[in-house]
């Protein structure tokens, strides 16, 4: 179910709980800025997620509260991870779903990474 952006971070999401090891990831990067691992339901031969590690619920909250030391780290994570996975020459998409009418199912930040196949246009309608 999509969520409303506006509401407070839920210290109890998916990732929340991912980040405190209370539940597993197939990590593929992690410093101290940010955490990227596999999507249990991959939509693409490659789909990772990339989250940062502080509370922040949307890109809005990210980009109003978070340091500039932590999304320079975010976005270098975002970067580095499709560099290991060798995505760069052959093409990839970054995705951020925010708020209920873009489709976030997660109340705490995270790019999606797709690759590995052509990804075909943008959005369908």
């Amino acid at each position: 179910m999509p969520i409303d952006p506006t509401q407070p971070y839920d210290d109890n999401n998916i990732f929340a709980r991912i980040l405190r090891g209370e539940l597993p990831s197939k990590t593929v990067y992690e410093d101290d800025s940010a955490l990227a691992f596999h999507d249990i339901n991959p939509l693409a031969p490659v789909h990772i997620l990339v989250i940062p590690k502080g509370s922040y619920v949307s890109w809005d909250d990210f980009s109003q509260k978070a340091s500039d030391a932590e999304i320079a780290g975010f976005i270098r994570a975002v970067g580095k991870v499709a560099r290991e996975e060798g995505l760069v020459a052959q093409g990839y998409r970054v995705l951020a779903n925010i708020g209920m009418r873009g489709g976030q199912e997660v109340p705490h930040l995270h790019a999606h990474i797709f690759g590995g196949e052509p990804l075909g246009p943008m959005l369908a309608r």
